[in-house]
């Protein structure tokens, strides 16, 4: 039986979140743009879902990464893996095409996904519960001899 070196183990889910931060960042790109139309006896509202779907997918499967990985750097393989992703697809296509406009929406997924990617993948990383039961020490603390009793 062959043991792998912890550190192949580590390259191997690094490289995997970053390409999971490719598919995060190209599925983005599209769904981003979608939204729904609210008519209200006022006027119409937009509610942007796909913005708010994708920039908090973005957010969660970072934190979920850097737990994964007990280590910041699982949030940072996935938001790099989404950075490039996303700036391929807001240039332009050879034919033309844009996934990511310039408009309002968006700007924010791009800003957004930005800031909130970047401040998730800084947050520190909490401990993982190690589902283990510590026995209760059977030392017990000497207890001092002497009463001091303030009256006398």
């Amino acid at each position: 039986m062959t043991r792998r070196a912890p550190g192949r183990l580590v390259f191997v889910r690094i490289a995997g979140l970053i390409a999971l931060g490719l598919v995060i960042g190209l599925l983005g790109s599209f769904v981003q743009a979608d939204r729904s139309i609210l008519p209200l006896p006022w006027g119409q509202v937009v509610l942007p879902w796909g913005m708010i779907l994708a920039v908090v997918t973005l957010v969660l499967v970072i934190r979920g990464a850097s737990w994964l990985i007990a280590s910041r750097a699982g949030g940072w393989a996935v938001f790099v893996g989404w950075l490039a992703s996303t700036v391929v697809m807001s240039a332009e296509s050879p034919s033309g095409d844009l996934a990511l406009s310039g408009g309002g929406r968006q700007m924010t997924y791009l800003l957004g996904g930005v800031i909130l990617g970047a401040a998730a993948a800084t947050f520190p990383v909490f401990a993982r519960s190690s589902h283990t039961i510590k026995a209760k020490s059977t030392t017990s603390e000497p207890t001092s001899t002497t009463s001091e009793d303030p009256q006398h």
